[in-house]
């Protein structure tokens, strides 16, 4: 366990030299990561390692063809993105070292397989390319809206669930009964996390509109002007929208289970 430990202590100091993280990035990741080793051990630990790698990878791999002035992602993690997309995770894997419930070590995968769909779909996405479409008006947009989607960012989500499930499978295969429909209804959680994702980003997150240029963005500045209120809600920004993935997916999981137990 202090092996582990300091394995994560390692990888949030890394993280933050390389400019990865904030310094409250680095802290909430350490936290996040004593919770998910506490509860999981190191098959969670590298779950978590997966997501976050891949992660620091698709945003670093062509950095220069993703640049966009519509998003917020170009810039270090802070530690309301960090709990946003690990949090729940983590909680998960508490629960599971709390109650050793099978379902909380599923839900765990779920919550991570959708972090990951989401951002492999936002970081690879952008590379499509055509401008996605908007979910809801079916009119192109700028690369980096939210509430958008590509045929290469949801052909991204897809394998990013996909991955996550599998290593999982890989991992956990020997101790736990991972039937095929199991693994399906996990890979489409993990999914369907990212599908909210998308249309809370286009009916309810906040986004701004630049005086100057007329961009909508989810800057609050934008040609060296503060933006001004177009469409959403306040409280929903960028990192409340990652929350509703990560949660929507487990509870998407366990909907499903209730629901295949009742017939």
């Amino acid at each position: 366990m202090i092996v582990q430990f300091i394995g994560v202590l390692l990888l949030a100091i890394m993280s933050f030299w390389l400019k990865k993280l904030t310094l409250s990035g680095a802290i909430c990741a350490v936290i996040v990561g004593f919770m998910i080793s506490w509860g999981l051990g190191l098959n969670g630990l590298l779950i978590l390692a997966a997501f976050f790698i891949s992660s620091i990878v698709w945003s670093s791999l062509f950095k220069r063809n993703k640049e966009n002035e519509v998003d917020k992602k170009d810039k270090a993690r802070d530690g309301l993105q960090v709990l946003a997309n690990g949090g729940v995770a983590a909680l998960l894997a508490l629960f599971y070292g709390i109650f050793e419930i099978d379902m909380f070590l599923f839900a765990f995968i779920v919550s991570l397989a959708a972090a990951t769909s989401d951002t492999w779909a936002s970081e690879i996405g952008r590379l499509n390319q055509k401008e996605p479409i908007d979910v809801l008006s079916f009119q192109k947009v700028k690369q980096g809206t939210s509430g958008a989607m590509s045929l290469l960012g949801t052909i991204a989500a897809a394998i990013g669930s996909v991955f996550i499930v599998l290593l999982a499978l890989l991992l956990w295969g020997h101790e736990f009964s991972f039937s095929t429909g199991l693994v399906l209804l996990l890979i489409c959680a993990g999914f369907f996390g990212n599908l909210v994702d998308t249309y809370a980003g286009a009916l309810i997150q906040i986004k701004y509109r630049c005086p100057n240029c007329e961009t909508i963005t989810e800057k609050t500045e934008h040609c060296q002007q503060k933006t001004v209120h177009y469409k959403g809600f306040y409280r929903f920004n960028n990192e409340t929208i990652n929350f509703l993935c990560t949660f929507s997916g487990p509870v998407f999981f366990f909907c499903t289970l209730w629901v295949a137990q009742l017939n």
